[in-house]
């Protein structure tokens, strides 16, 4: 790979690590925020609190196991191989 391949996929990961960061907000301020009006108790706890902590916890994993799967690349960013000392 050379290393403007290299530096363009660096980019592509973190340009779909910010997009990731802003879907996790999102979701977690629709589960929390935009459910707190909701009358629904699971386990005497509101649904809100539910979907927003571990519904919120639960996509993150979902997404980063997406970034991991069709994103992310394993490549070293050493020109060449590196000497053993």
């Amino acid at each position: 790979m050379k290393q403007s391949e290299k530096f363009r996929q660096a980019n592509k990961e973190a340009l779909a690590t910010c997009i990731a960061t802003l879907l996790v907000i999102a979701f977690w301020w629709v589960a929390g925020f935009g459910l707190a009006d909701c009358k629904v108790m699971l386990f005497s706890t509101p649904l809100w609190v539910w979907t927003g902590c571990v519904g919120t916890w639960i996509f993150t994993c979902l997404v980063v196991w997406l970034l991991i799967k069709f994103v992310f690349q394993d490549f070293s960013l050493e020109d060449g191989e590196v000497p053993h000392e």
